[in-house]
């Protein structure tokens, strides 16, 4: 694969196909959605799951939360830090840590 970056790569192949037209968002994301059950079904009978299967199904997911995320012009990785700020908030260290109940549950 040449060096190109992710979102190059993805406009590239979906012109070439000239797919873009299939790409609304609600079609994106019900794809994802799709996907990420693929995704699930690789741990069906299995905790570990095929490293093989999963690869495949998980860049399924990413490619059409790219696109998704292509279409309203956001850049994947800030909207991922972005969040992180959020969500390190609601769980502070001192509450969260080795916890799993939601941040409304969390109490010292």
């Amino acid at each position: 694969m040449s060096a190109h970056s992710v979102p190059t790569a993805l406009r590239e192949f979906m012109a070439e196909r000239e797919w873009r037209q299939f790409h609304t968002p609600e079609n994106l994301a019900k794809s994802i959605v799709i996907e990420a059950a693929e995704l699930l079904e690789c741990f069906q009978w299995s905790a570990e799951g095929d490293q093989e299967d999963v690869t495949g199904e998980l860049a399924d997911v990413l490619t059409y939360c790219h696109l998704l995320a292509m279409h309203f012009g956001l850049d994947p990785d800030q909207i991922v830090l972005d969040k992180l700020e959020v969500t390190r908030a609601k769980y502070p260290v001192g509450l969260a840590r080795g916890r799993s109940e939601k941040y409304d549950r969390l109490s010292d």
